[in-house]
């Protein structure tokens, strides 16, 4: 029978292949890629002789990805990349590794997985099951569990292979999508919004620059930031306490106040002046008691990080990287494991055994394993269990290897040295405490002598000061050597350190033992946080902006909540509790909602970065980008997507985000104050999906009976949209900004410049505003009816209220420039153009008003623009829009006929 056996790395597959043949008639070729060889040898499997093929993949066989179109980053919202379809696909770079699977899989009966045994490990199991799979699909799968590549690990997994456990490759695709969809948003939003509106001096080419968001890197990011402001707001305070010593011919002791300090300095000096007064000490209490200072549990992945920041000031990452090259190189077990508990099968003697002949510890295995030392003692279960991979420790001995560097050595003498450790005796001290009373106050001091330091003669890492006490007894009175009022003040806690920052992940549920040291490189590649010589973190300003800006939301996606809860169902997932599509509908959905609020919220960003930063004077086309909300595929260019934007003049349209590629572009009326995507799609509009926007118009400037709120739609079937951009005309102003003429898909958007027939001459050409038959000239040359200083003095009331109405100028196409009254209040409809009441006529209007004016003209009276339908005279009243132009699609409201207007009426005056 022919076994495809395949590792995770290429130094795996070889100590595997290695160790299962014994180095006997073992061959190597070559395969497709020239790093992941085969090796080929036979043997026997629960005595089913086999011919073994090994082989290995490098890591991730697979990647997880958006389909193309998603992965330009322009190319669509980001709120969209919460929903796009992702696919799973083998990368260029890995196509050779994926040929030498297909063909050597196919000749095989069986497939046996090596990789390493945790979630990760299994989820790249499956991909090569995927990939075996699909060239032949009778391959019995088979899974091998090991903890260390070591003989008796090796051949026990090969002799009992178990099934692969799919549970643990879906938690790790939930994790997967999960993080490419909320940190590709995140990070597009945020890069594109604020990359090229500030001078980010961290940055070598800030042009480049990307200002990542990862749901594990920020809330890490949180922890550093947290404890500087912490630190920053901390504001000293001064405090008192009493101190006492005394001499003898033993020693010195130091007595320490019961009290510990008071900030009232009133209260502490009266306390002092009393055991002045009366200085005599006298004994209340001698205590002496046994103390015992226990050894470490075993050695698990985060404690291995954290000793060695402390002892060594080697980071994480560094860490994880000497451990994985000891681990490939069979010195110790699987160094990713969250286990800090043996198994009782685990042989531990055996272990300590192996360490008898070295020159610095192994002295103390011989001590450890003689019956008559009583120093054995088994090691104390730590609570965790990941039910992989035992504890980390010790699989070979060493006394040093040629190719080690000084991380090597230190790293391999930790591992062994806790694993001694934790399976020996406590350290045993006497410790004496004395309790004093001085005119009532209580004072105390302590001692300790080590009795037995066992596990501390091996573990030189940790050291259990102590003083010897001069003998007391209760009763005995002395007078103190020194009696000080001294004072001090509060110090702020200190930065966080690497072992700090790795507790409080591991606290909060951030990352996993295997990621957590991938989460704070991280933030230092990005330049969010900073590591000083004390291996103490501090936030950059681009780490503290960012961080200050999500908080001003009130949001708080820096804090460690949110990925808390999504750790926790993703390991609900690997124990079949709750499946892949229930835990992502769940977290995106929250995600996205946290997204959307967050671009809602994007000024408070800004704010935060212009603490910091300076703005830049480079084109904010990625802000737009950033801003927009989808409403629908781009039908001119196919490839992007249509958004909801507002530009620097505050009007709305919906483009293209293929811009300047593609210059779809569809304005929108220019009287839109407010406009926000809604979740509802639109049943007429193809192709779809096509979301409905909800507009809020400014009542002033839109006929009196449109409402100011209105869920429209721009793909063409909405009639009043189309109605109030022949009103309001757009926002586009496209003289102004020097632009060609955008195109202007499914006949929503009109031009700018269209003109109704003018309705004092019916002829095109020109608006009504500057009809030739109205005046003998230009408008700037009319006669007026009011010269210069008695114009200044119009007074124009609001019929409604009668309060002075606003003088405001149009800025519509047609009347751009041309000045009108309108009432300032928005609960009344007022409007009249200024040109109407110079000229004489009585307004534009169905309700007759009242204006007041200077008292030279104290009679003169115009209509209301924007006022109901009611009874009116039709005899020189005008129907108009509030711009000047006709209103189209309306009737004419003397005799109904919709053929023309109430101006053109042939029964007008009738």
């Amino acid at each position: 029978m022919r076994v495809l056996n395949v590792a995770e790395k290429p130094s795996v597959a070889k100590s595997v292949a290695s160790i299962l043949s014994g180095n006997q008639n073992l061959r190597m070729r070559e395969g497709r890629s020239r790093y992941n060889k085969i090796y080929e040898f036979n043997y026997s499997i629960n005595g089913l002789p086999c011919h073994m093929l090994v082989t290995s993949v490098t890591g991730h066989l697979m990647e997880l990805e958006f389909e193309d179109r998603f992965r330009k980053w322009h190319a669509c919202d980001p709120a969209v990349l919460f929903t796009a379809p992702v696919r799973k696909f083998v990368p260029q770079d890995k196509l050779d590794i994926k040929r030498t699977l297909e063909e050597v899989a196919r000749g095989c009966q069986w497939l046996v997985l090596w990789l390493d045994c945790d979630r990760e490990g299994e989820n790249i199991a499956f991909e090569v099951i995927e990939v075996c799979s699909a060239v032949n699909r009778q391959l019995t799968l088979r899974r091998a569990r090991f903890s260390a590549l070591i003989e008796r690990d090796i051949h026990d997994a090969v002799q009992n292979l178990v099934n692969p456990n799919k549970c643990f490759a879906d938690a790790v695709d939930a994790r997967q999508e999960i993080d490419l969809r909320i940190g590709a948003s995140f990070t597009r939003f945020q890069t594109m919004l604020l990359r090229d509106a500030f001078v980010i001096e961290s940055a070598t080419n800030d042009r480049n620059l990307v200002l990542s968001y990862g749901p594990c890197q920020f809330p890490t990011l949180g922890f550093v930031v947290e404890r500087y402001w912490e630190i920053q707001s901390h504001e000293p305070e001064e405090f008192w306490t009493i101190n006492c010593s005394h001499r003898s011919d033993e020693g010195v002791a130091t007595f320490n106040w019961m009290r510990g300090h008071f900030f009232d300095y009133t209260c502490a000096v009266i306390i002092y002046e009393m055991c002045v007064e009366e200085p005599t000490a006298t004994v209340t209490t001698v205590r002496q008691q046994e103390k015992l200072k226990y050894a470490p549990a075993p050695l698990n992945t985060i404690q291995l990080e954290k000793r060695a920041s402390i002892y060594f000031r080697m980071s994480s990452e560094h860490t994880m990287k000497v451990a994985e090259e000891l681990y490939q190189a069979g010195f110790i077990s699987y160094p990713r494991t969250e286990t800090d508990s043996f198994s009782e099968r685990t042989n531990l003697h055996a272990i300590v055994q192996e360490q008898q002949g070295h020159p610095g510890w192994g002295s103390y295995a011989q001590r450890l394993l003689d019956p008559a030392s009583g120093l054995w003692r088994n090691p104390r279960n730590g609570g965790h269990d990941d039910k992989a991979h035992p504890p980390i420790h010790p699989t070979k001995f060493s006394s040093g290897e040629s190719g080690w560097s000084q991380d090597h050595h230190r790293l391999y003498e930790l591992v062994v040295r806790h694993f001694l450790a934790c399976v020996s005796q406590p350290a045993v001290g006497a410790e004496t405490t004395v309790e004093i009373d001085i005119a009532g106050e209580l004072f105390f001091a302590s001692g300790r002598v080590i009795v037995a330091k066992n596990y501390l003669d091996v573990y030189r890492f940790e050291s259990w000061g102590g003083s010897l006490l001069p003998t007391y007894e209760v009763g005995q009175q002395f007078v103190p050597t020194t009696l000080t009022l001294d004072s001090g003040v509060t110090r702020p806690p200190p930065l966080l350190s690497e072992a700090d920052l790795l507790s409080c992940m591991d606290k909060e549920g951030i990352g996993t033992d295997a990621t957590m040291h991938d989460h704070i490189k991280k933030l230092l590649d990005r330049f969010y946080a900073t590591k000083d010589s004390s291996m103490r973190f501090s936030p950059t300003n681009l780490g503290e902006a960012l961080v200050m800006g999500y908080d001003d939301m009130g949001y708080k996606l820096w804090k460690p909540y949110l990925r808390a809860v999504m750790e926790r169902d993703m390991k609900a997932v690997s124990e079949g509790a709750k499946s892949k599509a229930e835990v992502l509908e769940t977290c995106l959905q929250q995600m996205k909602a946290c997204f959307l609020d967050a671009r809602l919220n994007k000024v408070k960003l800004f704010e935060a970065m212009a603490v910091f930063f300076e703005r830049s004077n480079r084109s904010g086309g990625d802000e737009q980008h950033a801003s927009g909300e989808f409403v629908r595929r781009c039908g001119l260019c196919q490839e992007a997507d249509m958004v909801l934007r507002q530009n620097r003049d505050g009007n709305f349209m919906v483009g293209c985000l293929g811009f300047p590629q593609c210059r779809n572009v569809v304005w929108l009326p220019g009287s839109v104050s407010e406009a926000a995507v809604t979740t509802n799609v639109c049943n007429s509009c193809t192709p779809g999906p096509v979301y409905l926007i909800q507009f809020t118009f400014r009542r002033l400037e839109i006929p009196p009976d449109y409402s100011a709120n209105h869920l429209g739609c721009i793909g063409g079937c909405d009639e009043t949209l189309r109605q109030l951009t022949e009103i309001c005309g757009t926002g586009s102003r496209l003289s102004a900004r020097g632009r060609g003429g955008p195109a202007m898909p499914n006949n929503v958007q009109r031009s700018n410049t269209r003109q109704g027939a003018c309705i004092y001459c019916h002829q095109t050409g020109h608006s009504s505003g500057n009809c030739p038959s109205q005046s003998s000239g230009p408008r700037s040359s009319r006669p007026q009816s009011m010269n210069v200083q008695s114009a200044a003095q119009v007074s124009i009331s609001c019929s409604a209220c009668g309060a002075p109405c606003a003088l405001r100028t149009a800025n519509t196409t047609t009347n751009r420039g041309r000045k009108f009254y309108s009432c300032q209040s928005q609960a009344c409809n007022f409007f009249v153009w200024e040109d109407s009441i110079n000229n004489g006529n009585r307004g534009r209007g169905f309700q007759r008003v009242n204006v007041s004016a200077s008292a030279s003209n104290p009679s003169r009276s115009v209509g209301h623009g924007r006022g109901g339908r009611g009874a009116v005279d039709a005899a020189g009243v005008t129907f108009v829009s509030a711009t000047g132009d006709p209103i189209s699609g309306r009737r004419c409201f003397v005799c109904g006929d919709p053929s023309h207007f109430a101006n053109a009426c042939p029964n007008r005056g009738v």
